[in-house]
C-alpha cells in the first residue's frame, strides 16, 4: 500500500472514539496494523499502526474532523512497520505495595538489570485516598531466567512491596 505511520491519539473517554477514528481511517484509504487502545484515568488512549500512502501531515489532516468533534489530540510519526514479529512473554511479575514515588523506576531498573525485557506493563492505584496501593502487572522475556529476577526484587521487597514472579508456559500447536 504505502508507508507505515504510528498514530497516538488521546482524549477524555467517551463513547464513539474508536468508531469515529477507525471510520475516518478506513474512508481515507488506510489499512490498520497492530493497535493498543485503553482507558487510563478517565482518558482514552490509542496507539495504532496505519499503512497509508500519504504524509504524516495529510494523515493528521484526515483525522482532524473526528479529532475536533471528540476533543482528541493526534500525533503521527512515520515508522518502519514490523508486522509479524510478535514476541511472546515468558514471565509475569506482579508487584503491589504502598503507593510512593519511584516504585516503577526502581522495579523496572532492577528487573532490567536482571535481564527482563519488558513487553507490557499495566499499573493501577487501588486502596483509598488515605492509603493508596500501587499495583503493577508486568509481562516480559526473562533473558537470564527467573532466578535473577527474584534476586533483583529483594531490595524492593524490603521496602514493603509484595511481589510474585511466575513463568508462562507458551504452547504452540
Amino acid at each position: 500500500m504505502g508507508k507505515w505511520h504510528m498514530l497516538t491519539i488521546v482524549g477524555e473517554d467517551r463513547p464513539g472514539i474508536v468508531a469515529g477514528v477507525t471510520e475516518a481511517l478506513f474512508e481515507g484509504g488506510c489499512n490498520l496494523g497492530e493497535t493498543s487502545m485503553i482507558r487510563i484515568g478517565g482518558n482514552f488512549t490509542i496507539m495504532m499502526m496505519a499503512d497509508y500512502a500519504g504524509s504524516p501531515e495529510s494523515l493528521k489532516a484526515m483525522l482532524k474532523p473526528v479529532a475536533e468533534s471528540l476533543s482528541l489530540r493526534v500525533h503521527v510519526d512515520l515508522i518502519e512497520g514490523k508486522l509479524h514479529s510478535h514476541v511472546e512473554p515468558d514471565v509475569v511479575v506482579t508487584l503491589s505495595g504502598a503507593d510512593k514515588a519511584g516504585i516503577v523506576a526502581k522495579a523496572a531498573g532492577a528487573l532490567f538489570e536482571a535481564g527482563l525485557n519488558i513487553l507490557h506493563l499495566e499499573s493501577d492505584v487501588a486502596g483509598t485516598d488515605d492509603k493508596p496501593i500501587y499495583i503493577m502487572h508486568i509481562e516480559g522475556v526473562a533473558q537470564k531466567g527467573v532466578g535473577p529476577l527474584r534476586s533483583a526484587l529483594d531490595g524492593i521487597l524490603k521496602e514493603g512491596v509484595e511481589a510474585s514472579i511466575k513463568p508462562i508456559d507458551t504452547l504452540y500447536a
